[in-house]
This record gives structure tokens, C-alpha cells and sequence, in this order.
């Protein structure tokens, strides 16, 4: 019998969330090919940095954790595929590794998250959605049954729903595999249920963002949550490869909004340009101007923390702020230094990465 069990072991999980973990393990730089994808196209007028006429040496050594140490060399043993430094439109720091380059897709993992919170505010601002203080069951009413009545959109993007959630990676039975890895987003966020009330807790995970996904994608009406980013913000920004959005199943799939955009080191990095512009883009404005200086300032209501806002991180009492995913993908705004740092890498290494793109730009505040 023993030596069956592999064969059943295979045969019960060869379809189901479980199995995909097994045979995954754990998420890395190439799962952008693993999952059905939506298309985001490339926009027919790209917008494209340009190179500073006084670039940052790549030997130039700094001491942070590593005393002494060539920034390109760290980077390059530190996991990272790809660091851009952008100042005023003009890159200061580009590099790649590990056969990376400047068109390679690499997943977003997190940082999804804040692209998803711009896309709720064109939503407030197309009159989608009525407000960020609207309860959730005004969208979503089959959450009625679940005791969510007293959750507000704005507790989902502070992050202080209450709603129960298993963030852990590296559990196969956890939340976060089964909307990771699963094939129904929308009915496993029909059967979440509170563990606290809201505006109690700060507590951050995957599922308040992927509600806000399920709305988005029940105010749309036939269009996608794809298609919706591509007209508000993708082509109007320039975005200049194609690039996707993953999905949870071909027919009829639900974008993974907690997570899983894919694109490159520069279309990441329009994305900061915009809101270090507080979302104005060359005169136009693409996502509103008060939405943006909501999300990058601490709000401390409804149980909200200093350190983060409306699916951003917030790093000090400068202004400066970040989106951020798992194996240290970065997008780094500090509107003092007028600078955009992306970095993208294999793993995070256990590097203070916030750290360091708060030294580099702080260096050239005073230029």
C-alpha cells in the first residue's frame, strides 16, 4: 500500500490549491509564467527616461550594513536582477544581473497592492464607487451574511478591516496560498468572516486588497480590472513594453489584485513618477490629486498606523513613502529629492532596502 501512496498523494491534489504549493513551493521571480495572465499593451506614444548627464559611479562605495562596499557589487550579491535610480527624468543608476535587462518582466508581487489603491480612487473619481468610506456590503452584499456590515473600503485599504486572514507563505492550508494559488477568488472572498471589529487592529494582509479587487470588478460591469488599469493609468502614463496581470483561471478569471503584476524595472518606475507628481502626468491628471496625497500621508483614524496608508508604506515624517513585495521588489517615491528608486530582485536577502534608497536619496537632497 505504501508504495501507492505517491500515485493517490497525486492523483487527490493534482487540481487543487495544495498541489499547486507542493509543486510551486514558493513564490519566485518566474511566476509570471506560471498563472493565466491578462494582457496590458505597450502604449503607442511610450514615455522614456533619459540618461543623466551625470550618472552615479556604479563603484562608488557606501557604509550602511556592508562598510566599504561597491553599490554595484552589493546589489549584484544581495539577489538583485535590476536597480534603477531616476532624478528629475534623468537615471542616475541603472543596472542589471543574472541575464537580466532592461526588457526582462519581472513579477510585482505586493506592489500590486498600490496600484490597486490608485485604481480605487479612479473608480471614487468616475463615480464607480460613492466614497472610501462606504461599507463594503454596498458592493459586495452577499458579505451581509458574513457580520461585515461595519467594514468600510477604507479599513480594507489601512489595513484595519478586522477580517480574518492567514497571511503565512509557507503554510499549503493558509489564506494566502488559497488566493495565491487557488482558482476562485471571488467565492473564497463571498466566505470571509471577521476575527475582529473593524478599526480596531492594524493588521496587514492579502485578502483586504483582493476585496477591493472584487469590487472593482463588480463596479465595472464586463470590463476587467486589466482593462480598467490600461485606460486610466497604463496608456496614459506610457508605459512602454507589454506587460500582464495574473489571474486565478483562464474562463472567466479574477485578477489577482493582492498581487502579480508583471512588468519592467522602468514602467515600475512611471508608476512613482506619477504619484511623486501627486498623479498628474505631463499636464494630465490620471489619477486625483487628492488621492494621492491621501494615500502617502499617515492617517491615524479608524485605527490606522504611521507607517502605512491606503496600501503604501510610509517611511519617515519627510514625505517619502513605498510599495513594496515579497523578495524585495521596491518602488521608492521621495518627493524631497525628487527620486525614484526600483528595485527588483531574486529574494530580499534580509537587506534594510528601505534604508538604503532612504540614504541614496537623502545624499542628494542638497543637489
Amino acid at each position: 500500500m505504501i508504495r501507492f501512496l505517491p500515485f493517490l498523494l497525486l492523483t487527490v491534489f493534482s487540481s487543487c490549491t495544495v498541489w499547486r504549493f507542493a509543486v510551486y513551493n514558493f513564490a519566485d521571480i518566474k511566476d509570471h509564467k506560471k498563472f493565466p495572465s491578462r494582457a496590458l499593451k505597450a502604449s503607442t506614444e511610450p514615455f522614456k527616461f533619459h540618461i543623466s548627464e551625470d550618472p552615479i559611479d556604479p563603484t562608488l562605495r557606501f557604509t550602511d550594513s556592508d562598510p566599504g562596499t561597491k553599490l554595484s557589487k552589493y546589489l549584484e550579491k544581495t539577489k538583485t536582477v535590476a536597480f534603477l535610480m531616476i532624478r528629475r527624468d534623468s537615471i542616475l543608476f541603472e543596472h542589471y544581473y543574472s541575464g537580466y535587462k532592461k526588457e526582462s518582466i519581472v513579477p510585482s508581487f505586493s506592489v500590486a497592492k498600490s496600484f490597486t489603491s490608485a485604481l480605487i480612487g479612479c473608480a471614487i473619481a468616475d463615480g464607480l464607487i460613492g466614497s472610501e468610506n462606504d461599507p463594503i456590503v454596498k458592493y459586495l452584499p452577499e458579505l451581509k451574511d458574513r457580520n461585515l456590515d461595519a467594514v468600510t473600503i477604507k479599513h480594507l485599504l489601512q489595513m484595519t478591516s478586522g477580517i480574518r486572514f492567514n497571511e503565512s507563505y509557507f503554510n499549503p492550508f493558509g489564506d494566502a496560498a488559497k488566493f495565491y494559488y487557488g482558482r476562485n477568488l471571488r467565492k473564497y472572498v463571498s466566505k470571509m468572516k471577521p476575527e475582529k471589529a473593524p478599526g480596531v487592529e492594524w493588521k496587514y494582509h492579502s485578502g483586504n486588497t483582493q476585496i477591493l479587487g472584487v469590487i472593482l470588478d463588480r463596479v465595472l460591469k464586463g470590463k476587467t480590472v486589466t482593462q480598467y488599469l490600461q485606460e486610466k493609468i497604463w496608456t496614459p502614463i506610457g508605459m512602454e513594453l507589454n506587460a500582464s496581470w495574473s489571474i486565478d483561471k483562464k474562463e472567466n478569471g479574477m485578477e489577482k489584485t493582492f498581487c502579480c503584476l508583471n512588468t519592467t524595472a522602468h514602467d515600475y518606475a512611471k508608476f512613482g513618477r506619477l504619484y511623486l507628481k501627486n498623479g498628474n502626468w505631463n499636464g494630465k491628471q490620471v489619477v486625483p490629486e487628492n488621492w494621492v496625497k491621501m494615500s502617502t500621508k499617515p492617517d491615524l483614524s479608524l485605527g490606522g498606523k504611521e507607517w502605512y496608508q491606503y496600501q503604501w508604506w510610509i517611511d519617515s515624517p519627510n514625505g517619502d513613502y513605498h510599495a513594496e513585495g515579497i523578495l524585495g521588489q521596491f518602488v521608492y517615491v521621495n518627493p524631497a529629492s525628487e527620486v525614484i528608486i526600483v528595485r527588483l530582485g531574486k529574494s530580499e536577502e534580509k537587506v534594510g532596502w528601505r534604508r538604503l534608497m532612504m540614504m541614496l536619496a537623502g545624499a542628494l537632497k542638497s543637489n
